[in-house]
């Protein structure tokens, strides 16, 4: 269902401030119709697997790296990298240093998981710089899912939960995001990978649909790289632990600024990891948005009927 990797035309360093550079790039027609990737994680990078959902000849497509992770630098892997200045709202300033850097009006947004909290995040500040959105995997990245995704979907794996949790020895009183945050920034690097490889091996666990058997070893998934596990672990921690420095409900009332946007909340009924709910909530309060729930996926396009929606969505919005 995808299109063939297009490799991209242009691309860059943008200096963003506070010491950091942000990767870009450019594939697609250079005269198509402006669109910018928001990848999830936090940390984990936009990859070349994206470019495929786009029709090159119609899309012009802008990815790129947030802060810290993937081609951007310094790298938040490295334990030395201050997070104090990465932040949703870092994020949100530096999407918009590079939409002027490329002469874009407005452009579509698409981003899932993370994702879709920062392209929400994003719409809402700049309404009259986003055409359209398509997000997926919907998340808020609130206090009560985080609590739910590190915590409370342990009813669904209790044996992979409780070697997460004791892994952690969280303090009395700890949320496990604040143990494994603590663990991270351990002056042992023992500690601090030992800590990474458990949270990775957890994050590998709650996205999986019911029923899904658990890999215990990484193999050839993207955490065998010890690089990335400490690059994802401390950017997701570090965004979850503050609830992404989004005020309680902020998301859900400041849909009214999206009003005459069109859109489309895609999210799986299987999603263990991020349930449907948030995305009802967003899409109850969206005149333009679409909600589409598809019961028989899980978290992300890694699920077949996740990917073909997305891809008819972008395809739909190709063709307004």
């Amino acid at each position: 269902m995808t299109f063939p990797e297009t490799a991209p035309y242009d691309h860059g360093m943008l200096d963003t401030g506070d010491g950091n550079l942000v990767h870009w790039e450019v594939c697609g027609n250079p005269d198509g119709r402006p669109a910018v990737v928001v990848h999830g994680g936090p940390g984990s990078g936009a990859g070349p697997f994206w470019r495929r959902y786009f029709d090159p000849a119609r899309y012009r497509v802008v990815l790129f790296d947030q802060r810290g992770c993937g081609r951007s630098t310094p790298s938040a892997g490295d334990p030395a990298t201050s997070l104090a200045t990465n932040t949703t709202g870092h994020l949100i300033g530096d999407m918009e240093r590079l939409r002027e850097r490329l002469s874009i009006d407005k452009w579509l947004v698409f981003g899932g998981s993370w994702g879709s909290t920062l392209g929400l995040a994003y719409a809402q500040e700049h309404p009259e710089r986003v055409s359209a959105l398509v997000l997926f995997s919907v998340v808020t990245t609130s206090r009560a899912e985080v609590d739910w995704i590190t915590e409370g979907v342990r009813v669904h794996f209790p044996g992979a939960w409780a070697d997460f949790r004791d892994a952690a020895c969280p303090r009395e009183g700890e949320r496990l995001v604040d143990a494994y945050a603590r663990l991270l920034a351990d002056p042992d690097p023992a500690v601090r990978e030992e800590a990474a490889r458990t949270w990775c091996r957890w994050e590998d666990t709650h996205v999986r649909a019911a029923g899904t058997p658990l890999v215990d070893d990484f193999g050839k998934s993207r955490y065998a790289d010890p690089a990335f596990r400490m690059t994802m672990a401390r950017l997701v921690t570090h965004y979850w632990r503050h609830a992404a420095w989004l005020t309680e409900g902020r998301l859900l009332d400041g849909m009214g600024a999206l009003a005459g946007i069109p859109g489309a909340l895609i999210t799986g009924g299987q999603d263990l990891s991020s349930p449907p709910g948030p995305a009802r909530d967003l899409a109850a309060r969206w005149p333009g948005g679409d909600l589409l729930v598809l019961e028989d996926a899980g978290h992300g396009l890694g699920f077949p009927a996740m990917a073909r929606a997305a891809q008819a969505a972008l395809d739909d919005f190709a063709r307004r």
